[in-house]
């Protein structure tokens, strides 16, 4: 196994990470902004008003992409694993 393998797999797994977790942290960004906007307009100082509806959201979300990310990984797995005797050389 090579070094340009060993990075190219490498990539290929960061590349993963960005794109499955993109759509969950997303979405907490969204609704994180969303209620930190409502507390500064209607002047609720509460700190903890904000993991709630994250929770939800990121919940939904998983209901919402949990396909999209399942796919990502199981392809990614079976390209490793189809690929494995190239790496044992």
């Amino acid at each position: 196994m090579t070094e340009s393998m060993v990075l190219d797999i490498m990539r290929s797994a960061f590349y993963q990470i960005i794109l499955n977790a993109a759509p969950m942290l997303l979405i907490s960004l969204v609704v994180g902004l969303t209620v930190s906007i409502f507390q500064t307009v209607t002047s609720v100082q509460e700190q903890t008003l904000t993991f709630v509806p994250k929770i939800l959201s990121i919940f939904l979300g998983l209901i919402a992409f949990g396909s999209f990310i399942m796919n990502n990984l199981t392809t990614f797995i079976k390209d490793l694993w189809s690929d494995f005797s190239i790496y044992i050389r």
